[in-house]
């Protein structure tokens, strides 16, 4: 859901007395629609996509292109070094105009406002000088995409217009009274509070019809009279103005479906309440779980689509070779017919279509082998003996085959599980360079430039490093060829996962170092959601390749088993900063 006007209020509330009087340090631009602000020990995050528009403190890192766009060196010149001046939300608007004490490249002061206009696909971020004209922004508006309101460079910003409707703060019991009475009785309550009242959203519209009726789809009529809702309403009021906000998350099987700035009950056992100690904490953790989905969708979506149909063709030639190599186990039966047929060329004539006789092999008894009319009596033979010759080669080239097909097919399978974990762009394109080079995608002329993603890296409780690889490749490299002989090596037994290596040069790291990298490499792995995951750990040096192995696999000895269940507390608590 896209934050509303409330919540945007309470974001606001809570980040002015953190970020008054702090100068700007760095500005990034980590993705199209985001720019952080880097403040000493904080990052401001604005965030401009139709999904998930925002305003908050962010504890989450993210990569940075190689080079930054037009926008972000924009905002450089003329937000480097500015101090925060004031935060301003007009009221119920979900617009916040950050002011800033800036100066210019001669050190004259100036003042710079970067407004954020968080109203989902018409979203913007917008750089503003003294005067409040238009140095640029993050999509310029002309006059094509709207007749009534351009974003351009050089024009005075204008907000968007009003909808006209009465914001729900500055309604009275008679005036409510009034539109209530006056409203369709088949009207629902949270429709008829939408149509008449600017600032409330669906949610919380709905959260008021759920306190004055005890249910959402409730309608005019069945009320009885504006009292219940009116009561609601005026409480929910009071708690704007007096900024009593709680930052709640609601959840369901584990997953965030919902959040707002009061205790919402309309879904009642259907949903988890979970209060946060902040909206920026909150947001971070409420957005990151959307945003690896929408990535995964996004720019995943083909690179998995790919990646199954690759597996699905590896399963259907395993299946047919399976069935193969299962006929050839009978070849010995070719071989009797054509021995039989061989025996009995007295008895036969060109055109026969079966060959009736005795099986002197069982008994003398009676058997039945058809011929091909169309073949004499030797050819018959013949051809029997052909077949049963070419199962007998077939056996040993089918064996080989599977052998390659089951290997392909385990690979593909760790494929699927690094693309379920990839986060960045540069984690798909490395897959996808992966899969280029393993020859299941075709390569292209023009190669996708984009920085090497780095392993993940953690530190332990004691403070040793543990780095855990993004894809097969990397894996390869860091198991391979980065690790020390002596550091430790992890993986999830028998399940596809991340090599994780435990920076520890042959020194015996504690126990509980060793338990928090297992955790990890449960974590990285396909056994995510399990418990009492199984976690080999090894010296790096008795990780081999295997001769022909595909990336990631590799063969090893002298290990010992670590049970973990993976926690996701544990490994955010882990992340290097």
């Amino acid at each position: 859901m896209a934050i509303d006007a409330i919540c945007l209020t309470a974001v606001v509330e809570e980040l002015k007395p953190q970020l008054l009087g702090l100068r700007v340090d760095k500005v990034q631009q980590p993705a199209r629609d985001q720019v952080v602000l880097l403040f000493r020990g904080k990052r401001l995050l604005f965030n401009a996509g139709a999904g998930a528009p925002r305003l908050q403190l962010t504890e989450i890192l993210r990569d940075n292109p190689a080079e930054p766009p037009m926008f972000c060196m924009l905002l450089r010149k003329h937000l480097s070094g500015a101090r925060v001046a004031d935060m301003v939300q007009p009221p119920l608007e979900r617009l916040v105009r950050v002011e800033f004490d800036a100066s210019d490249e001669l050190g004259r002061a100036g003042k710079r406002t970067l407004v954020l206009e968080a109203m989902g696909r018409r979203s913007n971020l917008i750089l503003l000088d003294e005067e409040d004209r238009v140095i640029d922004s993050l999509r310029r508006v002309d006059a094509d995409m709207s007749a009534q309101r351009q974003v351009l460079p050089g024009l005075f910003y204008q907000p968007p217009a009003s909808t006209g409707r009465l914001p729900f703060l500055e309604e009275t019991e008679e005036g409510f009274t009034a539109r209530f009475a006056a409203a369709p009785a088949e009207k629902t309550l949270d429709a008829f509070l939408l149509d008449q009242y600017f600032g409330l959203s669906p949610l919380m519209a709905r959260e008021l019809a759920f306190q004055a009726a005890g249910d959402t789809d409730a309608r005019v009529f069945q009320l009885g009279g504006p009292g219940p809702l009116w009561r609601a309403l005026e409480d929910f009021s009071n708690r704007v103005r007096d900024n009593r906000f709680t930052p709640v998350c609601l959840t369901r099987e584990g997953r965030p479906l919902d959040f707002a700035c009061v205790p919402v009950g309309q879904y009642g056992g259907g949903a988890e309440a979970v209060t946060y100690p902040s909206f920026s904490a909150l947001l971070d953790a409420f957005y990151a779980a959307r945003e690896r989905q929408e990535r995964a969708r996004q720019r995943g979506a083909d690179l998995l689509r790919a990646a199954s149909t690759a597996r699905d063709r590896l399963r259907r030639k395993l299946a047919l070779q399976e069935k193969e190599y299962a006929e050839t186990q009978n070849r010995d039966k070719l071989r009797i017919q054509g021995d039989l047929i061989t025996a009995n060329l007295y008895r036969m004539e060109r055109g026969q279509a079966r060959l009736e006789c005795e099986n002197y092999y069982e008994g003398n008894a009676p058997v039945s082998i058809p011929l091909d009319p169309l073949l004499t009596p030797q050819q018959n033979a013949a051809k029997y003996y052909k077949r049963y010759t070419k199962a007998k080669t077939a056996e040993k080239y089918l064996r080989q085959q599977m052998d390659l097909a089951r290997r392909d097919l385990e690979y593909m399978e760790s494929v699927l599980a690094e693309i379920a974990q990839a986060e960045t762009e540069a984690d798909y394109l490395d897959i996808r360079a992966e899969l280029r080079e393993a020859g299941f995608l075709k390569k292209q002329g023009k190669k996708e430039k984009a920085r090497p993603a780095a392993p993940w890296v953690f530190r332990t409780s004691s403070g040793l490093r543990v780095l855990v690889g993004r894809n097969n490749r990397q894996n390869d490299k860091l198991t391979l060829k980065d690790a020390d002989r002596r550091d430790l090596w992890l993986h999830t037994q028998k399940i596809h996962g991340s090599h994780v290596i435990l920076r520890c040069a042959g020194q015996a790291p504690p126990e509980e170092d060793i338990v928090e990298a297992a955790m990890l490499a449960a974590w990285f792995s396909q056994a995510r959601e399990s418990g009492n995951v199984p976690v080999d750990v090894t010296e790096v040096r008795n990780v081999k390749k295997p001769a022909g192995g595909r990336p990631g696999m590799v063969i090893y000895t002298t290990f010992r088993t670590v049970n973990v269940t993976p926690e996701e507390e544990t490994v955010k608590r882990l992340r290097a900063k």
